[in-house]
């Protein structure tokens, strides 16, 4: 939100806007095949595990022939989905996408340029199974619910004496990814990856947010 002069009375600077990514379908679907295919990718940097167990509850051995295949992609998409998660969003792309008389591989460019580097660039649906449409569903509810709380609760209000730092440092956009424990890195000049065990929680979240401001 963003008002073209101060309110008084309201802590929020009148000009600041942050943008919240906590539903990045990209990374969601590298999360979510990690989990509920076992993989065990190697690399450095590597993000930790769901908080929702349902995946890892219902997870089951990749197939022999996809596995190898799987686990030597996964760290290469992972950075590179995450890389763009962090970049402003160009609207004017999706203005062209949709208003636009385009040919077919300049709409398909222009689409992968909006989205980001995503699995299904290196390998078709046959990982996602019903499991993926469940686990989403249950995830997007929870989603919803944490929307109904007041507008005074939400993680950036509650830590606003840290967030305006980083707002003037260059912060607009925070990624959360559903998963535990803490894995905060810093994404460009713009963006912040920080887990939802993280954001939920005032201290750690204040001090993810203050060492952007001290980058």
């Amino acid at each position: 939100m963003r008002s073209a002069r101060p309110i008084p009375g309201n802590p929020w600077p009148h000009d600041m806007i942050i943008t919240v990514e906590d539903t990045p379908h990209f990374l969601w679907d590298l999360l979510w095949v990690r989990e509920a295919w076992q993989l065990e990718p190697t690399g450095d940097d590597l993000p930790p595990r769901l908080v929702d167990a349902t995946a890892r509850e219902t997870s089951r051995p990749a197939p022999l022939s996809d596995r190898g295949a799987w686990e030597a992609a996964w760290p290469d998409l992972w950075r590179g989905a995450l890389e763009h998660a962090g970049l402003p969003r160009d609207h004017s792309i999706y203005d062209r996408l949709i208003l636009g008389d385009l040919e077919p591989e300049e709409q398909r460019r222009l689409m992968r340029v909006a989205r980001g580097p995503t699995w299904h660039d290196r390998f078709d649906d046959s990982a996602f199974d019903e499991r993926r449409e469940a686990w989403t569903g249950s995830h997007v509810r929870a989603l919803i619910d944490r929307q109904r709380r007041p507008l005074k609760a939400e993680p950036e209000r509650v830590c606003l004496e840290a967030l305006i730092p980083a707002w003037r440092s260059g912060l607009t956009t925070i990624v959360e990814i559903p998963c535990d424990g803490s894995f905060t890195r810093v994404l460009g000049p713009h963006g912040l990856l920080v887990t939802a065990s993280t954001r939920s929680d005032p201290s750690v979240y204040a001090e993810a947010l203050a060492g952007f401001h001290e980058q």
